[in-house]
């Protein structure tokens, strides 16, 4: 059950009571959000589009609407949604509750809060001045890699999980596998700090025929924060 249980007692203006939710609800969000990646890739109504922002966009769109009439209406999701511990920096995508508070483990979430924050990227990495190939993992250049973000505390600081989604628009999946792995090996040889082979990403499902991978990942961090876990959702486009 998504729901340990349920209350809504509805008022004017005020949130439409509360949701108690089991500590393993983002796997079921992220199965839903896994099940309509190839739909919304290969919807004919979709206007074609290869950047990160449009892809996203088009995206949050998709959901928005899938979760109108579904289990996950309680939920909504937003586009470059300030970090809650630092303002300065914005996620993609950010998973709130729509219309309730929602307990989690001991802590409330009202639509002000983030449930999940998401990264998007886009596999390979675009060209262009201060970009680094390796992007999806780091970048040499500032903090702008999508697993370097999280284990540096920029993004989710005050979460233990999150999610990032890859745009694969060269190669496939079982590529940016291997890829991925191979860069995080770089790192480490380099000694690059905090970076090892537990970084690694692991395949935990692998569709060839919707061209649709998820894997999974878990980071130490810095600024004395616990560990966070990563749900990768790679879609060949």
């Amino acid at each position: 059950m998504l729901a340990d249980g349920v209350g809504r007692h509805a008022v004017a203006g005020a949130l439409d009571g509360d949701l108690l939710l089991g500590c393993e609800w983002h796997r079921g969000f992220l199965e839903f959000i896994a099940g309509l990646l190839p739909l919304w890739r290969d919807d004919p109504s979709r206007p074609p589009a290869d950047g990160e922002t449009t892809l996203t966009a088009q995206l949050c769109a998709r959901i928005s609407s899938a979760m109108r009439h579904g289990p996950w209406d309680f939920l909504q999701v937003r586009r470059e949604e300030p970090d809650e511990a630092s303002a300065a920096r914005a996620v993609d995508i950010a998973v709130a509750p729509a219309g309730t508070r929602i307990l989690v483990e001991g802590r409330a979430y009202t639509e002000y809060n983030t449930l999940l924050p998401m990264e998007c990227k886009r596999l390979p990495t675009p060209k262009g001045h201060k970009r680094d190939e390796r992007e999806y993992i780091y970048s040499q250049y500032r903090t702008t890699g999508g697993i370097q973000r999280f284990k540096a505390g920029h993004h989710a600081s005050l979460h233990s999980r999150a999610a990032m989604i890859g745009y694969v628009q060269q190669h496939n999946i079982a590529h940016w596998a291997l890829q991925t792995d191979q860069w995080i090996d770089q790192l480490e040889a380099a000694k690059q700090p905090g970076w090892k082979a537990s970084d690694k990403l692991a395949l935990a499902h692998h569709d060839t025929t919707k061209k649709f991978g998820q894997l999974r990942s878990t980071h130490q961090r810095d600024k004395g924060l616990a560990d966070i876990e990563l749900d990768h959702l790679w879609i060949e486009m």
